[in-house]
């Protein structure tokens, strides 16, 4: 068959997610000082977009190569279950973060470390259930007038994903929104206490609620148009529009990265320590968890 630009796309998309999340997965387990219940929480995105990624090359291999309905329902599952995995993952973040802000003074104990344990084992064990769903027979091999947008997933299936999305969705909103009405309170005590506002807490409080903004606008932008076409859609539009969505959600797994990794200080540091061999005293790093605004 003659190859599909968007297909390609998806591969080179792909790539790019497998090389940026590897290169995440690598400085954390070099890393002794990163092995900590928030950084576990990273590395379980980074995890599950790396397989995300890998997913979306075997699917082109597979697609132009070995063309079989079981290869392809194979690797649909994987995809879902990867990508479930990576929103999930966000989902634990969210929840780490505002943890980490509404009981600061007892975030680092023992009890953060079962629940980070447990969120990662809920995390995966539901992303996992969904990527069985179509593998164990909800798929419409044989029913094509079941089949969605994205085939061979039915439209039931995709319903189910997309309204758990939403869910996700607004419950990372309503936490985002707790979290800067703590970083807006906390400001506004410590002007209380030095008994005047400054300029460095309001540059400090308006940089913490832009980085949420982007952080939430970012996933939202990624994601929604692809989970609402997944919904409306109908299996007889053209496929350009279903690649049109779903391009846009893969990028999301090339960003994350970018935004929960590389933009922590801890990281720069190991990563320094991981390509140079040794780490320059002169540089100056400011000790940072993901959990900090």
């Amino acid at each position: 068959a003659a190859l599909n630009p968007w297909d390609v796309m998806l591969c080179v998309s792909g790539t790019a997610i497998a090389c940026e999340n590897a290169l995440v997965l690598a400085i954390i387990c070099s890393s002794p000082a990163l092995r900590t219940p928030a950084f576990a929480l990273v590395g379980s995105l980074a995890t599950a977009d790396l397989l995300a990624g890998v997913g979306l090359i075997l699917n082109f291999v597979f697609r132009y190569v070995i063309r079989s309905e079981t290869v392809s329902l194979l690797t649909v599952g994987f995809l879902v279950a990867s990508f479930a995995a990576s929103v999930s993952s966000l989902l634990a973040i969210t929840v780490d973060r505002y943890l980490s802000l509404y009981n600061a003074l007892t975030y680092y104990s023992e009890r953060t470390v079962l629940c980070v344990h447990t969120m990662l084992a809920g995390a995966w064990g539901v992303s996992l259930c969904l990527g069985l769903l179509p593998i164990l027979g909800w798929n419409c091999l044989r029913d094509r007038a079941a089949c969605s947008v994205v085939r061979p997933l039915t439209k039931s299936n995709v319903t189910l994903l997309s309204a758990s999305f939403f869910l996700v969705f607004l419950v990372m909103l309503h936490l985002y929104i707790e979290i800067c009405k703590i970083v807006c309170r906390h400001a506004h005590q410590i002007a209380l206490q030095q008994h005047f506002l400054t300029a460095s807490h309001y540059v400090a409080t308006k940089k913490g609620v832009s980085t949420l903004a982007i952080i939430l606008g970012t996933f939202g932008a990624s994601w929604l148009p692809f989970a609402i076409y997944c919904v409306v859609g109908d299996p007889d539009y053209p496929s350009v529009y279903t690649y049109a969505t779903l391009l846009p959600a893969t990028y999301n797994s090339m960003i994350n990265p970018i935004i929960y990794a590389f933009r922590n200080q801890e990281i720069q540091r190991s990563m320094w320590v991981l390509f140079c061999g040794c780490f320059q005293a002169k540089v100056s790093f400011c000790s940072r968890s993901p959990s900090d605004v």
